[in-house]
């Protein structure tokens, strides 16, 4: 049986409907009824041959040549492990800052090709750089300018002058770069770039920034003018009369370059420093001798003590200008803090007892178990803790074992404890300066315990409070009581033994002695804090 024959129409299956719908895509952002556009061909970018990559390597490597190792001269990496050196660190200059100033050094003589001819042995290291200038910048704020020294090229020696500064030949961005500069830090309104402010608070920010540097600018002039008067100085700058009670630290002086006097006159009144002293100016050491005699002779015999404390000045600053450090110069602040201490100039104790701590500390003869007990009673009146820790932290065994510390250490453990009877007997018995520095809080706490006797007693005899609280006799104590508000608890009473006598109803006051207690210790009033 054969098959029948089959027409190729018969094989053929019928057309099915694709499975998507074509879409030309838009290439404008024309609406839907707009006319459509004619499709988009993407073509694909050839990819390069690995060959071609590597061809395209080599010739960049080729166009970017290694940087040549720099080789600087012995005498600047020499200068570089001098700046690095920890015994040339000093206290209160960063690393950072440090190395900033470093490469700032380094680049400028770099750049004008004198690291060859530069003297690196005897240039200032960056620290010392950093600390003079901190130290020219204190100055001018404070009104004084020291005057600059000259190399042999007659320019600003680097020490006094940063190296990033030009001589003369300066663009006017450079001179206001160098003004900025000069301006003290607390000076400086730089609040702005440390905070973030909206956009609209822009605008207002420059006008509120633009009206603070106007009134600046005026209360600069009006300080100047009161500095003036302060000062007693003309208007061409020149002093009239000398400043009483300056402010100035001998340490101040000390930067200036050493002189030999050769001034005779046993007195000389204090001027402040403004430039370098000359020879004719100061007095030589023979001199000074005999002027600390006469001034000694004079404060038994005068007690002027404006006199005196002018005249010391100037002889401390004869000291420091012809950089005289001995025995003799310990003797001078020691007998000035003593005068100054009967006086209660603490401003000036302050002064000599700073100058005495680093005096001994170089070895020099004195009397440092004295000074040191004043230094813990002036902490013991100023009530500051960490001062006393730290002091504390710096007496030996030694030093502890001395009769004038031992009576200071015994007062402060006294007022510790609130043991107000043993603190009172230790003011009776008070040796050399120390009663003048007791007396400066002995009213305070003659209050302390007068709260503390309050509470414990109902009433007391007027004598009772006299021995208590280190009065001389019944009116110096009735006197305190009386000036305090405390008269309406006082009454007589007579006895036929002892005659009249006087009882205090002291718990009736108890209120009022607590509120002078806390008004006492709220507040030390302190000239010259070191």
């Amino acid at each position: 049986m054969s098959l029948p024959t089959m027409t190729a129409t018969a094989w053929t299956r019928p057309l099915q409907p694709p499975a998507y719908n074509a879409v030309t895509p838009r290439t404008t952002l024309q609406p839907a009824h707009a006319p459509a556009t004619a499709p988009v061909r993407l073509y694909a970018l050839p990819r390069r041959s690995d060959e071609a990559d590597r061809h395209s390597q080599s010739d960049m490597g080729a166009a970017q040549p290694k940087p040549k190792k720099v080789e600087w001269p012995p005498a600047v990496r020499d200068y570089v492990r001098r700046a690095f050196d920890p015994a040339n660190a000093i206290p209160g200059i960063s690393g950072a800052e440090m190395q900033a100033k470093l490469k700032e050094t380094i680049s400028f003589f770099a750049e004008r090709g004198a690291q060859e001819s530069n003297d690196w042995a005897n240039h200032p290291l960056p620290q010392q750089i950093l600390q003079t200038e901190r130290r020219l910048a204190l100055q001018q704020a404070n009104g004084t300018y020291p005057a600059p020294h000259l190399d042999s090229n007659g320019h600003t020696n680097s020490l006094f002058s940063s190296p990033a500064k030009k001589r003369k030949s300066q663009d006017p961005e450079e001179l206001a770069a160098q003004a900025q500069a000069t301006i003290p830090p607390w000076r400086k309104t730089n609040l702005e770039s440390r905070m973030t402010f909206g956009e609209g608070h822009t605008e207002k920010r420059q006008k509120k920034n633009a009206a603070a540097t106007d009134a600046f600018s005026k209360f600069d002039q009006a300080d100047l003018d009161k500095r003036r008067q302060r000062f007693n100085l003309g208007n061409n700058g020149a002093k009239t009369t000398p400043p009483w009670g300056s402010p100035r630290g001998d340490e101040d002086e000390m930067n200036i370059a050493p002189v030999v006097g050769t001034n005779k006159n046993l007195e000389k009144s204090y001027f402040r420093l403004t430039a370098p002293p000359k020879p004719e100016t100061v007095r030589p050491l023979p001199v000074l001798k005999e002027t600390l005699a006469m001034l000694q002779r004079k404060w038994k015999a005068e007690k002027n003590y404006n006199y005196i404390c002018n005249q010391f000045k100037s002889l401390r600053q004869d000291l420091t200008v012809q950089h005289i450090k001995t025995a003799f110069t310990v003797k001078v602040y020691e007998v000035h803090a003593r005068i100054s201490l009967e006086k209660g100039d603490l401003g000036e104790y302050n002064q000599c007892q700073t100058q005495l701590k680093a005096l001994y500390a170089q070895g020099l003869e004195g009397k440092p178990a004295e000074f040191k007990a004043y230094r813990i009673l002036y902490i013991v009146y100023t009530c500051n803790k960490s001062d006393m820790n730290d002091m504390l932290a710096e007496l030996t065994l030694a030093d502890k074992q001395q009769r004038f510390i031992k009576h200071a250490l015994d007062v402060r453990s006294a007022l510790a404890l609130g043991n107000y009877h043993k603190f009172f007997k230790l003011y009776l018995a008070a040796e050399n300066m120390g009663s003048y520095l007791m007396d400066m809080f002995i009213e305070r706490e003659r209050l302390n315990a007068l709260a503390n006797i309050s509470r414990g007693y109902a009433n007391v005899t007027l004598r009772y409070l006299t021995d208590e609280l280190g009065f001389d006799n019944d009116d110096t104590c009735r006197e305190f009581l009386e000036s305090h508000g405390a008269q309406n608890i006082i009454e007589q009473k007579a006895d036929e033994d002892n005659g009249v006598q006087y009882r205090v109803k002291i718990r009736e006051a108890a209120a009022l002695f607590e509120g002078l207690r806390a008004a006492a210790f709220r507040k030390v009033d302190i000239k010259g804090q070191i």
